[in-house]
């Protein structure tokens, strides 16, 4: 596979359209899988999570797939579950000491490229326990991943079928935070590369700064669309101009007929900015709360 920045940078359209396109949870029923079977198992083991495990599960599956959070980057998604558990009453009540993460969280904050090269290097000309935990915990994510999705999991019913239809007149690209080697490795094994010009992970930027190193001075604003199922990928149109197509999280193949029947004729008729796209945003917004559901409302 080609560097995807490099990809990215140099990348000539074919057509006036172009498409950016998430894959964990949007193009792949993938994300209840990894979560529930690799992340927080592995969150448990490495952090030394076992007292608490109840809750480390019920924060981290807010956090990456029934919140506001759901598809960011593994590294900030993991000191979010921190957070929540930290302020939580019931894990107070025990005693237990979260892990206190002050070094990996300055990475985050200075860091666009959140991925396991960069952490490694960054621990190589800084000391922190948190750090080297980090890189540790992160190395056996995938590990689990590759592990226990094999084979990978087939695409959402319509996936293809609208990837059909889109390829006739839109560039198609692969836009996530996900590491790059899975995101290649998943799209291959399902046939699927082939209508991507190029597959972008975490190690290359934001999903935000794919779309523009792909874009700028390339497409008007209006003939760009991003397809996802988070509200970071609605931040990444946005930043950028773009146009979005919401994947609602539990409602995904009747999403994907939408796009097919719908969605799609109108992105590329120009009817699709306005209310049709801000009464697909708001029906998304709904799915995604920021308040997680063991904390009382407080009158």
């Amino acid at each position: 596979m080609t560097d995807p920045v490099a990809a990215l940078r140099d990348h000539t359209p074919k057509y006036e359209y172009l498409i950016a396109i998430d894959s964990d949870g949007c193009v792949f029923d993938t994300m209840e899988i990894k979560q529930k079977e690799c992340f927080i198992p592995t969150h448990i083991k490495m952090w030394g999570l076992q007292p608490i495990s109840k809750y480390v599960r019920q924060a981290a599956e807010f956090v990456n797939l029934y919140s506001k959070w759901r598809g960011i980057n593994r590294f900030p998604a993991l000191t979010k579950v921190f957070d929540l558990l930290a302020e939580w009453d019931k894990v107070q009540e025990r005693g237990f000491d979260v892990p206190k993460t002050p070094n990996l969280r300055r990475w985050i904050e200075t860091e666009t490229k959140l991925g396991n090269a960069q952490l490694e290097a960054h621990c190589q000309r800084h000391d922190g326990e948190d750090l080297r935990k980090a890189l540790e915990w992160s190395k056996a994510v995938n590990a689990a991943v590759e592990d226990i999705v094999q084979g990978g999991l087939p695409a959402f019913p319509h996936v293809r079928e609208s990837f059909e239809r889109a390829e006739q007149k839109a560039d198609l690209l692969v836009c996530s935070q996900t590491p790059t080697e899975a995101l290649v490795r998943e799209w291959r094994e399902q046939g699927l590369e082939r209508f991507v010009f190029t597959i972008a992970g975490q190690e290359f930027g934001t999903k935000a700064e794919h779309i523009a190193l792909c874009s700028e001075g390339r497409y008007e604003k209006n003939k760009m669309l991003m397809i996802g199922d988070a509200l970071g990928d609605l931040k990444a149109a946005r930043a950028n101009g773009a146009l979005f197509f919401p994947i609602n999280p539990g409602e995904e193949e009747e999403s994907w007929r939408r796009f097919h029947d719908e969605g799609l004729d109108r992105f590329f008729s120009g009817s699709f900015a306005g209310e049709y796209e801000d009464s697909l945003i708001a029906e998304f917004g709904k799915l995604l709360p920021e308040t997680p559901p063991w904390k009382k409302t407080r009158g």
